[in-house]
């Protein structure tokens, strides 16, 4: 991925659920603490601030691939969003995260999410990294950390990262992680830079006594 496109697979948007159907009795870990001072934490509405000013200093970045970028959200905008969010993990649709470093406390440094939206047994995740600090692994380290919470789920046994086909920095973080490309999908152009082809990336869980790509 060049400098210049953020990572951003499928939409995360500030906010909450598209779907009220609970996608695992179970929950994920709200704390994730990663290699190299890198942490995924729950997002909370008290986080809602912080959100902002991450999002709002990264819209050009974030425009061509995300729908939700085209207008600067307000503060108020984002914390109802983060209040949906919230209640969403609570009723177990989707799992939304904000991502930070040690050596940054405070800053928001991107989202990422696991999304009930594919109906029963799976889970999509969705990321974006702030501009300052794409090409450093982040995406890839905090994606296979999700993986490996999402798939411990109870009755999941698949998770999904879709993205634009033009999209190639996003496209390389499920490849890296060995996610096989299930097939290419027609999809709306919602984003400027998107062209209605659709990678859809799946890794599912290793099923006992049988090995998997």
């Amino acid at each position: 991925m060049s400098q210049a496109q953020p990572r951003s697979c499928g939409p995360v948007p500030a906010g909450g659920a598209r779907t009220a159907v609970e996608a695992t009795p179970g929950r994920p870990p709200e704390l994730l603490r990663l290699p190299g001072g890198l942490w995924l934490r729950r997002r909370r509405s008290t986080h809602a601030v912080a959100l902002n000013r991450a999002v709002r200093a990264n819209l050009d970045h974030l425009r061509p691939w995300l729908e939700w970028a085209a207008e600067a959200p307000t503060r108020a905008q984002t914390a109802q969003l983060a209040r949906a969010g919230h209640a969403a993990w609570e009723a177990g649709t989707d799992f939304m995260y904000l991502a930070g470093l040690d050596a940054e406390p405070g800053s928001v440094i991107g989202a990422f999410g696991l999304h009930g939206r594919l109906g029963p047994g799976a889970l999509e995740i969705g990321y974006w990294v702030a501009a300052g600090h794409v090409g450093r692994g982040i995406a890839t380290t905090a994606t296979r950390a999700l993986t490996e919470a999402a798939l411990a789920l109870p009755g999941i046994t698949r998770v999904e990262i879709h993205c634009d086909r033009a999209n190639t920095a996003s496209a390389a973080v499920p490849r890296k992680l060995g996610y096989r490309l299930d097939r290419i999908a027609e999809a709306a152009v919602r984003a400027p830079a998107e062209t209605g082809r659709q990678l859809v990336w799946v890794k599912e869980r290793p099923v006992a006594g049988r090995e998997t790509a």
